[in-house]
């Protein structure tokens, strides 16, 4: 039987070896280009036909979820009519691994007569795209993946990346933020999680609270009935400490039956803003290796919210 995870580990092998090679490919055209597109006022065109049509819708959708408003142009469609989707305001990225895709030679001139700036991507840079254009980005590889090295395989994982690395040096220069990015995600898990306030899901009422002198049959009670497996110590108001479960078990394997709750607590317990985000509970929960935080409003405790409720988002 054929080993095909070595097929596999191959192609990862070319694929990755034509990723880097495009660091030594790079010109401070890339610096331009960010620079082009980081002072548009319209939106980064992205245009490709057959396989770098593909390519070039996944950069789009990229570029406008992460900060750049952008959207894909089918050069085909452009000729009969898709052409009035542009403005002087926007920039186009034409993508092409020969740099002659014909439908693209052919919306060129207008482009050009808009004084759009023309930014090419492509493989071959003695190409009549790469002529053409203000910009020029060098996609080339040595060979493909592909064993009969006809179908786009290295050539687009390469195309992609580049325009991941466009991407990315956008974000950075514009200080994208994970709020930023939840404004563009509102919708499934990732969108909830980025969006969710810890005020959103912690638990405020029949909170556990006990007071330093509370004693350790209380406190079981206590606990037991809250069902939240913690109870919070406060004195005079103010928070003083938290008691886990686990803190519970180890006083009983120390005997500790005449324990009260100040002798037992964890003094100076993680708390959270109400109004901070979800993720942000959720990281300090995880660094901390903890299950619960204390959300407070101020110096006032207002709940608690544990991390199973978070990875429930």
């Amino acid at each position: 039987m054929q080993d095909f995870i070595e097929i596999a580990k191959e192609v990862f092998e070319i694929e990755s070896e034509a990723i880097l090679e495009l660091k030594g490919q790079l010109s401070e055209d890339f610096n331009a280009i960010v620079e082009c597109i980081l002072k548009l006022k319209g939106h980064c065109v992205i245009t490709g036909m057959g396989k770098s049509g593909h390519i070039a819708e996944k950069i789009a959708a990229t570029l406008a979820s992460t900060g750049t408003p952008s959207f894909f142009l089918h050069p085909g469609e452009a000729l009969h009519g898709d052409l009035g989707m542009l403005t002087k305001e926007d920039a186009v990225i034409a993508i092409s691994n020969s740099g002659e895709s014909e439908e693209i030679l052919r919306i060129i001139p207008i482009i050009k007569k808009r004084e759009i700036p023309l930014i090419v991507m492509s493989g071959n840079p003695k190409s009549t795209m790469a002529k053409e254009g203000k910009y020029f980005l060098n996609v080339a590889v040595k060979k493909e993946a592909c064993p009969l090295q006809l179908a786009p395989t290295s050539s687009t994982t390469a195309t992609l990346a580049m325009g991941d690395a466009i991407a990315v040096a956008l974000m950075k220069a514009r200080g994208f933020k994970p709020e930023n990015f939840a404004m563009f995600h509102p919708g499934g898990s990732l969108g909830r999680k980025l969006l969710t306030q810890v005020k959103d899901i912690m638990v405020s009422k029949e909170l556990p609270i006990v007071n330093l002198e509370t004693n350790f049959k209380d406190l079981i009670t206590e606990m037991t009935s809250k069902r939240l497996g913690v109870c919070l110590v406060l004195d005079n108001g103010r928070l003083v400490g938290i008691i886990t479960d686990g803190d519970l078990r180890r006083a009983l394997m120390d005997d500790k039956f005449d324990s009260n709750a100040a002798e037992i607590m964890t003094k100076q317990p993680k708390t959270i803003q109400s109004d901070a985000m979800a993720t942000q509970a959720e990281s300090l929960m995880m660094e901390s290796k903890i299950k619960e935080l204390v959300v407070m409003e101020g110096e006032k405790v207002v709940g608690i919210v544990q991390l199973y409720e978070v990875g429930r988002i």
